[in-house]
């Protein structure tokens, strides 16, 4: 491993034990800094309220350290949105906000316009199919940024079991994302969960990094977070276990294959000869292709957006 990643590794790498949450609480009194929580959610009415009322009784009720929790819904077709209003969060729906730039499907889409209609100075990215949910997710990986003005982005660690086997998810990551990170940007070899949907960033740096409207939204922004503010700008915090919905083979094999294009784009800023995937499912006559569109499409900063910089000045 680097010399730089495994001295960044004993500086930058952190439990959520080493920072109680009476030392966050007066680091926020103190810097005055507001926190948002932000859930990207899509038909998740089984998992979104109890997560969303933990971090409410926690975080709002028990201790002042979050200001807002924003659920943005992103086309369910399920009660998510009823669920979440009625556990204490304020629910906005995608194609609510930005109105007009058509929305397209994806995550990093959600977490983009989140920004317009998230306000805290620190914006806190939680997925909402957590199950067991801890509010030490939040506190663990806000602190850092409250604490220490040096740090910029800090990325959740954690365990991910897959069924009774510890450790074994996350498998796009070791497949896909550790191999592309470790090949091409070493310096971020010493994240634990490179694509872990939790994570927590200064709004400074959030509005000036570029958005993959997809899956490659994780690892499109470690790497220009790396390139704009530095390795050492950069943490992950260790919360425990996370435990969560898992997909299919397929799924991932698309998840992977946007991430694959975002890191492409990143080395290369290059075009795909053929920007899709074909899989194979067996049916009646034997096994059929279907073939799906890679996401191609980032959205561009959004310091870049005229209603952002409207929102900042009003």
């Amino acid at each position: 491993m680097l010399e730089e990643v495994e001295r960044w590794l004993s500086t930058h790498s952190w439990s959520v034990t080493d920072r109680p949450l009476h030392k966050i609480l007066a680091a926020k009194q103190r810097t005055g800094q507001s926190v948002s929580v932000v859930l990207p959610a899509l038909n998740e009415e089984e998992t979104v309220g109890d997560i969303v009322a933990v971090i409410r009784h926690d975080l709002m009720q028990q201790v002042p350290l979050v200001d807002e929790i924003v659920v943005v819904d992103s086309g369910s077709t399920d009660r998510t949105s009823e669920v979440a209003a009625a556990a204490g969060a304020r629910v906005v729906h995608r194609d609510d906000i930005l109105p007009r730039i058509p929305t397209v499907p994806g995550k990093g889409e959600v977490l983009w316009r989140s920004l317009l209609v998230a306000s805290g100075d620190i914006v806190c990215f939680i997925d909402a199919d957590l199950k067991e949910f801890s509010s030490d997710f939040v506190s663990g990986i806000v602190g850092p940024l409250l604490t220490d003005p040096g740090i910029d982005l800090v990325k959740g660690m954690y365990d991910r079991p897959l069924g009774g086997a510890a450790g074994q998810g996350g498998r796009v990551t070791e497949l896909m994302a550790r191999p592309l990170l470790n090949m091409h940007w070493p310096q971020l070899a010493g994240f634990v969960q490179p694509l872990g949907g939790e994570y927590a960033a200064r709004r400074s740096l959030l509005e000036q990094l570029p958005f993959p409207v997809g899956y490659g939204v994780e690892l499109g922004m470690l790497v220009d977070a790396l390139h704009l503010v530095g390795l050492d700008a950069l943490a992950q915090v260790d919360v425990g276990v996370r435990k969560h919905r898992h997909q299919d083979g397929q799924a991932l094999g698309r998840m992977a294959a946007a991430i694959y294009r975002t890191a492409q784009l990143r080395l290369a800023r290059g075009h795909l000869i053929r920007p899709s995937l074909t899989q194979f499912e067996r049916g009646a006559d034997g096994f059929e292709p279907r073939t799906f569109s890679v996401d191609t499409e980032e959205r561009p900063p959004m310091v870049e957006i005229a209603e952002y910089a409207a929102r900042k000045v009003a």
